[in-house]
């Protein structure tokens, strides 16, 4: 059996984007089963977990000697198994992978620590002066992934796990307005988040955290 990691409790902020649920969905996609290994407070942090994850993060995923850590490699060790994530023809399968390094490198970085300033940085000045330089670095990325969107429904013919990963990683913009100028966006998220597995795999990330 599939074993992942994740928190019993978060702050409510952050309910919702905590990376497991980046596993959950990909498991859901795969129609993989899968069971969770729910975290207290500071047992993240403890050398047990850390031989697991060296830098006491979730998720974690195991399944019999496969052990491993980072969503993002998690998430494409999943999809190979799954031509629901990744297409057969090697074409397609390089291009739906490009797009997982796409999420996690090009656009992350980027929106992360803006999307984040009000959440963990509340009234400190730095990140008031920041602020300003963030929004424009963010704007600048979201335009230049808006424009390669354009009218289409994925970022291929098809949806793939790159459009997993880039979904999961404009839910970070939830509680700002970034997406208001790029309805392309804003409607791109809303069509892969009403897939019924994310629904699946939202609904119990948000269970754990409700127990």
């Amino acid at each position: 059996m599939i074993t992942v990691s994740a928190f019993k409790n978060a702050p409510a902020a952050v309910q919702g984007l905590v990376r497991d649920l980046r596993v959950r969905w990909a498991l859901e996609e795969a129609g993989m089963p899968y069971q969770t290994m729910l975290l207290a407070l500071g047992e993240h942090k403890s050398s047990t977990y850390r031989d697991l994850q060296p830098f006491g993060q979730v998720p974690i995923f195991r399944e019999g000697a496969i052990e491993l850590f980072e969503s993002g490699a998690i998430v494409l060790h999943i999809a190979e198994r799954s031509e629901v994530l990744l297409p057969k023809d090697p074409a397609g399968r390089t291009r739906a992978t490009a797009w997982i390094f796409a999420a996690v490198n090009s656009v992350e970085p980027v929106l992360q620590p803006f999307c984040f300033l009000d959440i963990f940085y509340p009234g400190q000045e730095w990140a008031r002066l920041y602020r300003p330089e963030g929004e424009r670095r963010a704007k600048t990325r979201l335009s230049e992934l808006s424009t390669r969107l354009g009218d289409r429904d994925y970022l291929e013919d098809r949806f793939t796990v790159g459009d997993l990963m880039m979904a999961m990683v404009l839910r970070m913009t939830r509680d700002t307005d970034l997406l208001a100028d790029y309805p392309n966006l804003a409607a791109y998220r809303t069509r892969c988040e009403a897939r019924p597995a994310f629904q699946r795999a939202l609904r119990d990330h948000m269970a754990a955290f409700q127990n």
